[in-house]
């Protein structure tokens, strides 16, 4: 499972990203490019709670008037 989801603003993005890693997850939210938290994540229980944190920011994002932009592998493989 993975999740690259990004908020845009003019000039600003928000972004939440879960990828596979060795043994796990990695969990990562950036603001404008730069990484602002990043975990391992070895319990996907615990990614579940990450994602529903990044589904709670997203909703605050988007009433604050932030659009999402989807990623561009995300629609390069939508285009299939």
């Amino acid at each position: 499972m993975s999740l690259d989801r990004q908020l845009i603003s003019q000039q600003h993005a928000h972004r939440f990203v879960v990828v596979p890693a060795a043994d796990g997850w990695e969990v990562r939210e950036e603001k404008d490019a730069t990484v602002v938290n990043t975990v391992h994540r070895k319990d996907w229980h615990r990614v579940e709670t990450d994602l529903y944190m990044f589904e709670l920011r997203a909703r605050a994002l988007t009433r604050e008037g932030r659009i999402e932009r989807k990623a561009a592998h995300a629609r390069k493989n939508a285009d299939r």
